[in-house]
């Protein structure tokens, strides 16, 4: 059976307090805050945000094996503990997390499909909510199928593409959470504009807002906030 993973994706904006430090401390803080954050889950990664977008400067992603019913608490709880004492530097901003389960559209696991655990990242992440209209739902399970089996043959077109499905019915404020991982850019817009002429598109009810970030090392986002 397929393993469970909590994938959790904080965005945090620094605080005018951060930015008045002088250069050496802002990357004493900043070193501090990885260090504790970098512990609180099986794997994390750190992106650089800005100037992508203005209301976000970084996003940590967490990615947590789930092997019993507390495992989500305890990272949340670990989480929390983490960044408690530097929230007046970093800020959170939004969160966007939810599990992984077995697609009931396409059978088995796509060569397309990313491993948060293997530690190979692409430059590029793309993170958004995800929602679909009550109709949506209301259909029957054929034809829900049919205008699936016609966006996954649109992904299968851009191989390079790696995708993830994340579930979090009841758990947010939208149904999915849907991230991508490209070396290019442009070539994921073509993808979203192939996608967005699907007959299942009808069926969108919300898809931003769109997050794009910067895999960085914890050296280079050193660098870059110092």
């Amino acid at each position: 059976m397929e393993k469970t993973v909590l994938g959790h994706f904080a965005l945090f904006r620094l605080s005018e307090a951060f930015w008045a430090l002088p250069a050496a401390q802002r990357r004493a803080q900043a070193s501090a805050w990885w260090e504790r954050l970098s512990g609180s889950a099986r794997q994390v990664y750190l992106y650089q945000v800005f100037p992508s977008r203005v209301e976000a400067d970084l996003l940590l992603w967490s990615a947590e094996p789930v092997e019993e019913q507390r495992a989500p608490a305890r990272f949340f709880e670990r989480f929390a503990r983490a960044i408690n004492d530097c929230r007046a530097l970093f800020q959170p901003v939004l969160t966007l997390w939810g599990f992984t389960r077995p697609s009931i559209y396409a059978a088995g696991r796509s060569p397309q499909e990313i491993d948060p655990f293997d530690e190979d990242r692409k430059p590029y992440l793309i993170v958004y909510p995800f929602a679909k209209t009550a109709e949506w739902y209301q259909m029957s399970k054929d034809a829900r199928q049919g205008m699936m089996n016609e966006h996954i043959r649109v992904g299968k077109q851009y191989p390079a593409i790696r995708q993830w499905l994340l579930y979090t019915f009841g758990l947010q404020d939208q149904e999915f959470v849907v991230v991508y991982e490209t070396d290019d850019l442009i070539l994921f817009s073509d993808l979203v504009q192939a996608l967005r002429s699907t007959e299942a598109r009808r069926y969108t009810l919300r898809d931003t807002p769109i997050f794009t970030a910067v895999h960085q090392t914890p050296e280079e986002i050193l660098t870059l906030l110092g």
